[in-house]
């Protein structure tokens, strides 16, 4: 029910901005196979789940 009243009222709603600021990559990791395991070669984007939030 609150779904519809959501749709039928869509154009009152601003659109959305977001902002990501830049990221710099200054190291990798030299073990391309714990890098695989991990998900990302940069150790900056290394955020494991936890459940919570990211580490």
């Amino acid at each position: 029910m609150q779904e519809q009243s959501f749709n039928n009222n869509i154009e009152k709603f601003p659109v959305a901005m977001a902002y990501v600021p830049w990221q710099q990559f200054d190291k990798m990791y030299e073990d391309l196979e714990k890098a695989y395991c991990l998900g990302t070669i940069f150790p900056e984007l290394n955020k494991p789940f936890t459940g919570r939030r990211c580490v």
